[in-house]
C-alpha cells in the first residue's frame, strides 16, 4: 500500500525557513515523479515543486519559484520540501505525492493517495 507520511510543518514568522519531510512507504521513491503540493484554506489545491524522474530536472510553481528547493533521498525514501523566505501566503497544508509527469508545460494528475499533511502557518 503506498502511503506517504508528511512532517516538519510548524508556525514561523515572514522571512523564516522550514524544511518539510516526507517518508514513503510501500514502493521506492527512486524511478517516479514526485511533488509537494499545497492547500490554503479556501482554495484549491496546488503544485509547489516537482522532481521529474523523466530528465532529472525539478520544477516550481510560480510562487515558489527561488524560494523552495524540492530535496530526494533515495536511501531514506523520503523527500524533502526547503522552504526559505517564508511569507504569510505561503500558509497552508502540505502534502507530497507521486504524480505523472512534471514540465514546463504542465503536470499530471496526482496518484489519489494522499497523507495527512503538514501544516505551515507563516504569521508575525
Amino acid at each position: 500500500e503506498v502511503q506517504f507520511v508528511e512532517s516538519g510543518g510548524g508556525t514561523v514568522q515572514p522571512g523564516g525557513t522550514l524544511r518539510l519531510r516526507c517518508a514513503a512507504s510501500g514502493f521506492s521513491l527512486s524511478g517516479y515523479t514526485i511533488g509537494w503540493f499545497r492547500q490554503a484554506p479556501g482554495k484549491e489545491r496546488e503544485g509547489v515543486a516537482c522532481f521529474s524522474s523523466g530528465d532529472e530536472r525539478t520544477y516550481y510553481g510560480f510562487s515558489a519559484e527561488g524560494r523552495f528547493t524540492i530535496l530526494r533521498d533515495d536511501a531514506k525514501n523520503t523527500m524533502y520540501l526547503q522552504m526559505n523566505s517564508l511569507k504569510p501566503e505561503d500558509t497552508a497544508v502540505y502534502y507530497c505525492n507521486v504524480v505523472g509527469y512534471c514540465s514546463n508545460y504542465g503536470w499530471g494528475r496526482p496518484v489519489d493517495a494522499w497523507g495527512q499533511g503538514t501544516l505551515v502557518t507563516v504569521s508575525s
